[in-house]
């Protein structure tokens, strides 16, 4: 079967380089193919078409069954992590209707409720932080965005159990925040439980300690339903299908799981870019805090989520260093064209995020920080798409960017920051994302006294 400009490296090259130097490896070989090449790698079966050209990848995502089919059979590299019950996992009608119950819970009315906890719980994290003393901005994030998961997806605020979670997710994810211990994913012979000291077995054993802890929860939550709670878990546990039937409990923890994965780490590493890029354009972070004090001293969440310079700063963020590379695959179900070359049943395809946003058409001067794009330009679903498209698109989207503006918003209007290391901030592969390499080391170096509000940002 011939296939679109495959690269010409060795296929165990390509898929060691893949796990070790995906940016690397990606941007090596878009500037011999520019829209579209065929990589041998690991993850997503052994032969996978690139494509960052935005309408290939509206093409591919929004086509019918009968072209292209989403198989959740091909996301295993996420099947440890999120079992086999996952809406990531599931197909057709399926996915759909496990979808259909999972989305109320991220619109409306509980997204206000959501929004002063998320600010309040920014404030309390950061007011534990001494002044002048370096800390990893990406290891607060990911406090603050464990601590959000488990209020509003979980509804666990306080006690023993949600200590006990906190730490064993925590340990959990922390387990693959290298390339090394990530390819333990993308290499199933890696796989092997030899015991609590070795990777694998650890990783076995932590998500063992989680599942006790999840299923504890489920019963009681069972046993004890209460219509006024409005966290994601008592949600879905009095959610039914279209059959009237209940979720079971392993579907609970699978989805639990994932959204746990889509909305703790992604989301932490999120911010985390955030504060890099304002911190390391200084004319950026003086228009982000002229808009935060044009909204007073104690704005609404709402308030903040709706600053149009915040919003620009945070999609910018987004396009730049994108969390996830790739969208999820899809399947060729007859023989199709796509940008000239044919392609057949069987072949894989995903859209490349990460390339996408690096294209000079869309984004001149690719490389550059520049929020403004945001607000000169209005982008389609396909040519900016951080959280994916069509059927896939991640769920969490709402509560990600919700969270995203809110924590940004708090920590820059209430604090002075610094970067406490002059060295440029890498991307580097943990497990499925890509986060910064050395954390974003920052300090604080005093709290912010607020100026009078401005009239407006047109003239900046």
């Amino acid at each position: 079967m011939q296939l679109p400009n495959p690269v010409q490296t060795p296929s165990l090259m390509q898929k060691l380089q893949w796990v070790a130097d995906p940016i690397g490896y990606m941007e090596s070989a878009v500037q011999q193919y520019p829209d579209i090449f065929t990589a041998r790698v690991v993850g997503f079966g052994d032969t996978l078409v690139f494509v960052n050209h935005p309408q290939a990848i509206q093409e591919i995502l929004t086509n019918d069954r009968k072209k292209y089919a989403a198989l959740g059979e091909d996301n295993k590299v996420l099947q440890p992590l999120v079992g086999d019950y996952s809406i990531l996992m599931l197909d057709g009608d399926r996915h759909r209707r496990r979808r259909q119950l999972v989305m109320p819970s991220f619109h409306g009315e509980r997204m206000r409720v959501y929004g002063q906890q998320i600010c309040n719980l920014t404030a309390k994290v950061f007011n534990q932080i001494p002044t002048n003393q370096p800390f990893a901005a990406r290891s607060i994030t990911q406090e603050i965005s464990l601590q959000v998961i488990l209020e509003t997806v979980f509804g666990v605020y306080e006690g023993e159990r949600f200590q006990k979670l906190k730490q064993q997710l925590s340990l959990m994810a922390d387990l693959f925040r290298s390339p090394f211990t990530s390819s333990f994913l993308f290499f199933p012979l890696l796989q092997k439980d030899l015991g609590p000291w070795s990777p694998w077995g650890k990783f076995v054993r932590d998500r063992e300690e989680i599942d006790k802890l999840l299923y504890a929860e489920i019963a009681e939550r069972r046993e004890k339903p209460d219509a006024n709670r409005i966290d994601i878990l008592s949600l879905l546990i009095s959610s039914r299908d279209e059959a009237g039937e209940p979720m079971s409990d392993q579907e609970l923890r699978d989805e639990l799981i994932t959204l746990l994965l889509a909305g703790y780490e992604t989301t932490a590493t999120a911010m985390a870019w955030g504060l890099y890029w304002t911190h390391q354009h200084p004319e950026v972070l003086a228009k982000l805090l002229q808009e935060l004090d044009n909204i007073g001293n104690s704005p609404d969440a709402l308030s903040i989520f709706r600053l149009p310079y915040l919003s620009a700063v945070c999609n910018e963020t987004l396009r730049v260093r994108p969390v996830t590379m790739l969208t999820f695959p899809r399947v060729v179900q007859e023989p199709v064209e796509l940008l000239g070359h044919r392609l057949e049943p069987g072949t894989v395809v995903v859209g490349c995020m990460y390339l996408l946003h690096q294209r000079e058409d869309l984004y001149p001067q690719p490389k550059q920080f520049k929020p403004e794009r945001f607000l000169e330009r209005q982008f389609s679903p396909y040519e900016f798409m951080p959280f994916g498209g069509g059927a896939r698109r991640c769920l969490g989207e709402a509560l990600a960017v919700f969270e995203m503006k809110l924590v940004l918003g708090t920590i820059l209007s209430r604090y002075q920051l610094a970067l406490a290391d002059d060295r440029p901030e890498v991307p580097r592969r943990r497990g499925v994302i890509l986060a910064p390499a050395r954390g974003v080391k920052m300090v604080i170096t005093g709290r912010r006294a607020r100026h009078e509000p401005q009239l407006s940002l047109a003239s900046t």
